[in-house]
């Protein structure tokens, strides 16, 4: 880098999750997933694998749920070399034509009753402007303000869970 005279930067206290990620941005199609006490399975071909014991990873003491590995080696067993740690949602952010987060049942209940809530919302808004805009095309035929005498009326509007008061002349 010196010779070349690029600037020596740090990416600071997060230094190591950045070149995982960047690693797990190229192999991504190389990953494996925890299936039981150190074996792993790849998340594309389902191929069983292990950790090879010259790895890193191998005697590290805990088993990472999501690896990312750079060769498989056959011997007795198919064996992972080259291998880091990644986060599982690094895979749904690099690669999610290949990879998505499961959500829990209980998760895409609470979307769905959240989403119905929305567009009941909508649904209710969109009425009140229905009404609103009707109002004012009659009042236009007529000539008078909505209020009668008084110029200005005040109309009370839902959006998105807050009342907002709307002032038509």
């Amino acid at each position: 880098m010196e010779a070349q005279r690029v600037p020596h930067e740090s990416c600071g206290p997060d230094s190591w999750d950045v070149v995982r990620k960047a690693i797990c941005s190229a192999y991504f199609f190389n990953a494996a997933r925890l299936k039981g006490v150190g074996e792993y399975v790849n998340m594309l071909s389902a191929i069983p694998c292990n950790l090879h014991p010259s790895s890193s990873l191998f005697g590290l003491g805990y088993t990472p749920d999501h690896v990312i590995y750079h060769e498989l080696v056959m011997t007795s067993r198919e064996y992972m070399k080259c291998t880091t740690a990644v986060d599982g949602e690094w895979l749904a952010e690099l690669g999610p034509m290949f990879f998505s987060i499961k959500q829990s049942y209980k998760d895409r209940v609470a979307k769905r009753k959240r989403e119905r809530t929305e567009t009941d919302l909508m649904d209710a808004e969109f009425k009140d402007r229905q009404r609103l805009a009707a109002l004012e095309d009659k009042v236009a035929q007529r000539g008078q303000s909505p209020a009668g005498s008084n110029p200005t009326a005040r109309l009370s509007l839902r959006t998105g869970g807050s009342a907002t008061t709307a002032t038509t002349t």
